[in-house]
């Protein structure tokens, strides 16, 4: 599919992909970028970046508001670059000021999975420190638990169970079409 032009498709504002870790943003994203041929932003990368250390080291060094207080700067300086694909963090919708800078500045696709597909997508993940600890899946289960009311603040909310990258990709950019219509 040859994109279709980010202008037209995204109304000259960001498109914002929110979920779970492990719900598929950054694949999603990517796609979607290249398909809209707009810039991807990968806002974990924009905080490593920021921070010149890894997430792991600014949770284990800083401690998690350190680290959500660097998301909300690069969740704010993406928004302002206009027309991309953004991939948040898992948590960047735990802020009220985040969730509310989200809806005034793009379009908010939330994706979801079943827990089980989370688990399956995570194993073995060592950069994500909230997953880490005793008991991983137990921690998981509750974070998304505490999350999911903040999920459903997007303007669409997509189950990527049993859906392609593709597939995902597909359902978004006709929901973008006809918000141009």
């Amino acid at each position: 599919m040859r994109g279709i032009g980010c202008r037209y498709a995204m109304l000259d504002r960001p498109l914002i992909l929110t979920g779970f870790m492990g719900a598929g943003k950054s694949s999603v994203g990517r796609l979607l970028a290249a398909r809209l041929a707009c810039p991807f932003i990968d806002l974990d990368a924009e905080v490593v970046a920021l921070a010149g250390r890894s997430i792991n080291e600014i949770f284990a060094k800083d401690g998690e508001a350190a680290f959500r207080v660097l998301e909300s700067a690069c969740l704010e300086q993406a928004l302002r670059r206009g027309k991309a694909v953004i991939a948040t963090g898992g948590g960047a919708v735990i802020a009220e000021a985040n969730r509310a800078l989200m809806r005034a500045s793009g379009v908010v696709v939330n994706l979801t999975a079943p827990f089980e597909l989370i688990m399956e997508r995570l194993s073995g993940a060592r950069d994500r420190p909230l997953y880490a600890g005793d008991d991983p899946a137990k921690r998981a289960k509750l974070l998304m638990e505490q999350r999911e009311q903040f999920y459903g603040d997007a303007d669409i909310r997509i189950d990527t169970d049993g859906k392609s990258v593709e597939d995902v990709a597909a359902v978004i950019l006709g929901y973008l079409r006809g918000l141009a219509a």
